[in-house]
């Protein structure tokens, strides 16, 4: 059972506007210690809108966003010290080899030159790395590239881990290597994983909030999986009514 002290993020009433569009509208999210969180929905439904904001790289409109009890939007610099951050596309440096990356990703987080080899090591070893480090990440596949994206989230040792579509383009048993590295992570940390992808949640997270055109549709545990499916069902149906094949076929 997880305490309820043990609440690593509070946002409460975000919303994002681009321009007239309404990207997110009055969304709340939290997310506790040693919990995984799936953010579940189609393309365009504000999954990475939603993370951009609950990681201090976009503004909200309006709302309010508390990580680890420190306000984002007051003390940027504090509030993400406790964050790490993995978006779709991997901030990986393709001419660095993994080691010599990650001891300049572990410089940017501020890690003290004491302590720099330590969590580099240690990152390495919880991600699957340290047969790698010598070798370019240019030359590493997918796989491997995700798994790096996924090193330098988790440098710093932050209590909270946020993932935007970390399996996307992989193979079947990178995949579940992903999968099984974000469950081992979940025990010590809180994650945010983003997906479309409804057996992804199921297999990995404990909470699913699925959001379609920027509001939560369903927000429960993995204990009433029956009525998460309704819930899903129901939405594709409703789309699929309106004309939006494009969010019915995700």
């Amino acid at each position: 059972m997880i305490n309820h002290q043990d609440r690593l993020i509070t946002a409460t009433g975000l919303s994002r506007d681009y321009g007239d569009h309404r990207a997110v509208i009055n969304l709340d999210v939290e997310l506790r210690k040693g919990e995984v969180l799936g953010l579940l929905g189609p393309n365009g439904a504000g999954k990475s809108t939603t993370m951009q904001m609950l990681t201090g790289n976009l503004a909200p409109t309006a709302g309010e966003i508390h990580i680890n009890d420190v306000d984002l939007l007051d003390e940027p610099r504090k509030a993400k010290q406790q964050i790490g951050y993995l978006p779709e596309q991997p901030p990986v440096y393709r001419d660095l080899t993994v080691s010599e990356y990650l001891h300049y990703c572990a410089r940017l987080r501020n890690v003290p030159a004491a302590q720099r080899q330590g969590s580099v090591e240690r990152a390495s070893e919880r991600c699957g790395l340290k047969d790698v480090g010598k070798r370019l990440i240019g030359n590493l596949s997918k796989g491997y590239r995700q798994r790096v994206g996924i090193a330098q989230a988790i440098l710093h040792n932050p209590a909270v881990v946020i993932l935007d579509e970390p399996t996307v383009g992989l193979d079947p048993i990178q995949i579940r290597e992903i999968r099984s590295l974000i469950r081992e992570l979940g025990q010590e940390h809180g994650i945010i994983l983003s997906t479309h992808i409804l057996p992804e949640v199921q297999a990995v997270c404990d909470r699913v909030q699925i959001l379609n055109r920027g509001k939560t549709v369903f927000n429960n545990t993995l204990e009433g999986v029956e009525s998460l499916e309704q819930v899903f069902f129901d939405l594709i149906f409703r789309e699929a009514g309106e004309g939006q094949t494009e969010e019915a076929a995700a």
